[in-house]
């Protein structure tokens, strides 16, 4: 089952339940779903990396928010971002422990045989690329220049 069926199955169940929280985020998913669908150039479909990429959007969106909201004490509208965020991740891969994370990095500094900051862009491409959804780009970032000793 893909990833839209899913939505869909799931936006059925929360209507039943009447769950208003879930509802809203479910509705926001299917809603970017369709508008990436029927955008120019679009060929009606999304692959699952496509689906991914979209997903991560919308969580990152609401995470961002949701920081705005705290930092002008809006506790409620920051509460509600985040309980949509929180609904996203369900759809989301599992992301990397930051030990499996730092595990990773170091292995693939070794391999590239970077050792100054000047390559920080050889490894960030590289791990961006191989660790799409299971990683925060900032986390990346930060952690590679961690390691890298900036």
């Amino acid at each position: 089952m893909g990833l839209s069926e899913k939505i869909q199955e799931d936006l059925k169940a929360a209507m039943k339940a009447k769950d208003k929280e879930s509802l809203e985020a479910l509705r926001a998913i299917k809603g970017a779903i369709i508008l990436a669908k029927t955008e120019s150039g679009a060929n009606d479909s999304l692959s699952e990396d496509q689906e991914l990429k979209l997903l991560q959007k919308l969580h990152k969106q609401r995470k961002d928010s949701a920081a705005l909201y705290q930092e002008q004490n809006r506790e409620d509208l920051a509460e509600k971002e985040l309980s949509e965020a929180r609904i996203i991740e369900r759809y989301l891969p599992e992301q990397m422990s930051e030990e499996k994370l730092i595990a990773y990095l170091k292995q693939l500094i070794e391999k590239l045989g970077v050792s100054s900051m000047k390559d920080m862009g050889k490894v960030m491409g590289t791990a961006s690329k191989e660790l799409a959804g299971k990683a925060e780009g900032k986390v990346i970032s930060a952690k590679v220049k961690e390691l890298l000793g900036s």
